[in-house]
């Protein structure tokens, strides 16, 4: 039964309830944690020896990738991709974007947050 439905997609939500709790992150374990939770380090063991399920590829800078030199500060559309929801600039190892390629993005984000294109922070 656990390798009929290890292989398939879950059909309903209340079915992958149980296995998405026990993997969900630091300090979860669910009611009645016992050691299925993360290691003590609060890392979830996802590593060599670990039962990951899923691959992560390689982040590869969007900018590099698609030759865009100069980021403009002007263009609140590809601005917003690396603002999140609150306001805060999303950190490099998120978005995947290289060093200099951050940096560019950053000081466009803050000129376009000066002149009022982006907002500086969401009311809530």
């Amino acid at each position: 039964m656990a390798e009929e439905t290890q292989g398939k997609a879950p059909e309903s939500g209340a079915s992958s309830a149980p296995q998405d709790r026990q993997s969900s992150g630091p300090g979860s374990g669910g009611p009645g944690g016992g050691g299925s939770g993360p290691r003590p380090g609060g890392r979830p063991s996802g590593g060599p020896g670990g039962r990951g399920k899923f691959f992560r590829r390689k982040k590869v800078c969007k900018f590099c990738t698609e030759k865009i030199d100069a980021i403009p500060y002007r263009d609140v559309r590809l601005l917003q991709g690396f603002v999140a929801e609150r306001g805060k600039i999303v950190p490099r190892r998120l978005t995947g974007v290289c060093t200099t390629h951050q940096r560019r993005l950053t000081r466009a984000i803050k000129q376009a947050r000066n002149i009022a294109l982006l907002p500086f922070a969401t009311r809530h």
